[in-house]
């Protein structure tokens, strides 16, 4: 156990970033930081989808948009930067409205919420969800004139949806988890 916490510590001083062990929406957005430095850019953005097995246009279309709605909301101060960096470490700050709350303000990941969507949506089988299951939850999910949310929301659940997704179009609770 104190090497593990040294090996962090280590990792810290010699300029790699090291998110925090409760905060999974950080090592969720830390898999895209291919330098390990604590900042996305678009190119690791368009590296990490092209990584999971996204084609050429969904990832370019990804990195950019992504990069434009994010890197603001995670940087410190007011001035835009031109390369569009996310802060992985300040990712929960990113957080949208019209989301499903499987992350929680801190970033944590809420079981809670995860298994809820499965029991209120999971209608043709219990444990898994269909395309018109997933878009009745992303449209229970709205809030009135969240635009924005609306669109990210579905943006990333189509995508997931598109990963895990089975032969048969179901997108079963345990290898979505594992998607996230």
């Amino acid at each position: 156990m104190a090497s593990s916490k040294l090996s962090s510590i280590d990792k810290q001083q010699n300029g790699k970033f090291v998110p925090d062990d409760q905060n999974v929406l950080q090592q969720h957005v830390f898999f895209f930081d291919k330098n390990q430095d604590g900042i996305v850019y678009p190119w690791e953005t368009f590296q990490g989808f092209r990584a999971i097995g996204c084609g050429v246009l969904l990832s370019t279309a990804s990195a950019f948009l992504i990069n434009i709605a994010l890197s603001q909301k995670t940087r410190p101060g007011k001035f835009p930067s031109l390369f569009l960096p996310i802060e992985v470490k300040n990712i929960n700050r990113a957080k949208h409205g019209s989301d499903s709350g499987v992350y929680d303000s801190e970033g944590r990941f809420v079981p809670g919420k995860f298994e809820e969507i499965f029991r209120k949506h999971a209608r043709s089988h219990p444990n898994s969800l269909t395309s018109d299951e997933l878009m009745a939850m992303l449209k229970a999910n709205r809030e009135p004139k969240d635009f924005g949310g609306w669109v990210a929301s579905y943006a990333e659940w189509k995508i997931l949806y598109g990963l895990c997704k089975d032969k048969n179009g179901f997108a079963s609770q345990g290898y979505s988890q594992s998607c996230l």
